[in-house]
């Protein structure tokens, strides 16, 4: 028996046989050609393959993981008509007379070491995006199919790294887990896997590919990141009886369905979740949800080749609203920059984006912009309950400005004779250590916080959260952390607004009874995660004594 460990990324237990997933792909060779013109025919025949491939899979992906997951495919699609990458590989052919697989992988090569060389890490991810389409179109050109999932029996996948299109392209009900060399927790790969809730270990490193190969059992805890390969007897037993206990308790969940968010000793929490896209709510619905406590409205822009009109944004945030049937609705307000980018945005490049122009910088200094969301939302808030947050707000001033343009908004509206909610409620974001030292000042302003943890552990322990050299320093249960939530939730309290956790902590169990010791009033968390936060509200007794 061999023992690896890796970062576990989805928990659940897996047991079954190997399958070591490889790419067949041709080898590119530097060939000449006597006719570059039809070299080039050859080219767009294989970009529009490509971008016939790109549709089949963001379909496939926009039913298993929803629209905010399924868009790195509609990136990748952009990219296929990147002027530069083009003109690049057309004139490699012209000039040199060489084949088109030829040109493609040179290109890629050079965009790939380009993207690689910049600071800015979101663009460093560009490059395994800019292989990942090169790498189709080469596969096009050649006419040569990857071998995929070539395996009868439902199996364990495991790979050096998986791109965004091979993880979505295989079939889920023949992958039991996936392990991966290499990969981060916020990887393309572990995103998918945690959204599938298929249980993934990545990280585990090249010995493990050396030592593995086709057929071998192997039991796989995505919860802790140990890998038995062929288990011993007993490691065997132990695994089934907790991946038996797993499914149990998953089962058990789901008997909790229309049960009270309420500790033993008669605490009541509201109990949220959080959505990227309208196709999230089936999910939030599913799962029982008491409402949406995070609306990142930003896939509106994101989707978009210009601005969302102020129509098309007021008839998504009507649609969020009816389907929620009168249950809360929280909408964040426009969240771009750092990680985030659109091109007709048109955004000066800077050295340090996490820090630079975003959200609500970037929405007060383009008022017009911003007046236009906000005028949606206020005339869509007449369709249900609705709350408006708006993030990363370091002072009580740009409050102030926000809260002067909403009363702009209301003006217009009313001079249109355009209807709005007078019950709309006002939030903003703890995301920075500057708005929790402040929350006592900004409290009197709003009706309600909400606590971005991953901006806020960002900031906070100064550590790039993209940065996967940098996730043993970024340590989410950091006691200045906890005291920046705990001094927050007093001063929600001390002017009688109730406060709520949206980040990625939300959904840490582990955490449940300290935030709701605090005096957290509300938790959201992705709507996998909703059962699974409840369980432990209903089994917490906040009387007994603080461990």
């Amino acid at each position: 028996m061999l023992h690896f460990t890796g970062k576990g990324v989805c928990g659940n237990i897996a047991i079954g046989k190997i399958f070591v997933f490889k790419r067949q792909q041709a080898q590119v060779r530097r060939l000449s050609v006597a006719d570059p013109a039809a070299e080039l025919s050859r080219m767009e025949r294989a970009i529009a393959a490509a971008a016939a491939q790109l549709s089949v899979i963001y379909e496939k992906a926009l039913k298993e993981v929803g629209e905010t997951n399924a868009q790195i495919f509609e990136i990748h699609k952009m990219m296929l008509d990147d002027e530069d990458y083009n003109e690049s590989i057309r004139s490699i052919i012209e000039t040199q007379s060489v084949n088109a697989e030829y040109a493609v992988s040179v290109t890629a090569e050079r965009f790939a070491a380009m993207f690689s060389a910049m600071e800015d890490v979101y663009m460093q991810a560009r490059a395994a995006d800019v292989k990942d389409i090169s790498n189709r179109l080469i596969t096009c050109l050649s006419e040569h199919t990857e071998s995929g999932s070539d395996y009868n029996e439902p199996r364990i996948l495991c790979a050096d790294d998986l791109a965004p299109s091979e993880t979505v392209s295989l079939d889920k009900e023949k992958v039991l887990a996936f392990i991966t060399a290499q990969g981060t927790t916020n990887s393309h790969t572990a995103i998918l896997a945690r959204t599938m809730n298929i249980p993934a270990v990545i990280g585990v490193g090249d010995a493990f590919l050396t030592a593995v190969s086709d057929g071998v059992v192997a039991a796989v805890d995505g919860d802790s990141g140990e890998i038995f390969l062929d288990p011993d007897a007993d490691t065997l037993t132990s695994m089934e009886a907790k991946q038996q206990a797993d499914l149990e308790k998953r089962a058990l969940l789901k008997t909790l369905k229309g049960k009270e968010n309420i500790t033993l000793d008669g605490t009541r929490i509201e109990l949220f979740a959080n959505i990227g896209s309208i196709q999230d709510i089936g999910a939030a619905l599913v799962n029982d949800a008491g409402g949406i406590g995070l609306f990142r409205s930003e896939f509106l822009y994101l989707e978009n080749d210009d601005y969302p009109t102020e129509e098309q944004q007021c008839t998504a945030y009507q649609r969020v609203l009816e389907s929620m049937a009168g249950k809360k609705v929280i909408i964040r307000t426009l969240d771009i920059g750092a990680d985030k980018k659109v091109d007709y945005f048109r955004l000066e490049p800077e050295e340090n984006p996490a820090l630079g122009c975003r959200a609500i910088r970037l929405c007060l200094r383009r008022p017009a912009l911003f007046k236009t969301q906000l005028r949606a939302l206020f005339r869509a808030s007449v369709y249900g309950k609705l709350g408006i947050m708006f993030p990363m707000i370091t002072s009580v001033s740009e409050l102030q400005r926000i809260l002067a343009l909403c009363e702009e908004v209301k003006v217009e509206l009313r001079a249109a004779d355009l209807p709005f909610s007078n019950q709309i409620e006002i939030g903003i974001m703890i995301e920075t250590p500057a708005a929790a030292v402040i929350s006592d000042q900004l409290a009197p302003l709003v009706d309600f916080f909400s606590v971005g943890t991953n901006d806020l552990i960002q900031y906070t322990l100064a550590c790039d959260r993209q940065n996967p050299k940098l996730e043993v320093f970024c340590d989410p249960k950091h006691e200045a952390v906890l005291r920046l939530i705990a001094y927050t939730a007093k001063s929600a309290h001390s002017h009688n607004i109730w406060i709520g956790i949206c980040g990625e902590l939300a959904a840490d169990t582990s955490l449940t009874e300290t935030f709701l010791r605090m005096g957290i009033d509300e938790l959201s968390v992705s709507p996998a995660y909703v059962l699974k936060v409840r369980e432990t509200i209903r089994n917490l007794n906040l009387q007994s004594p603080d461990q």
